[in-house]
């Protein structure tokens, strides 16, 4: 398949990955990735998704970086 397709498949995978610990951060996905590029978190998905199946303590250490990067709700 063309590099296109064969990049949104392999990301498919990645989005659960990442997707999985945030419910209990009080995070949605897309508020999760606006607070890593606010916070200057310069990690791909790919290697997002890793820490989170991996490096739990990491990963949320990432979440709370990015929750604290997010704008606050008025």
């Amino acid at each position: 398949p063309c590099r296109k397709v064969k990049t949104s498949t392999v990301r498919a995978l990645w989005l659960p990955g990442i997707h999985a610990g945030l419910p209990a951060e009080g995070l949605t996905y897309p508020q999760f990735m606006h607070g890593v590029k606010l916070a200057g978190i310069e990690l791909d998905r790919k290697v997002l998704a890793d820490i989170a199946m991996h490096e739990g303590a990491a990963f949320s250490a990432i979440v709370a970086q990015a929750k604290a990067a997010l704008p606050q709700a008025a």
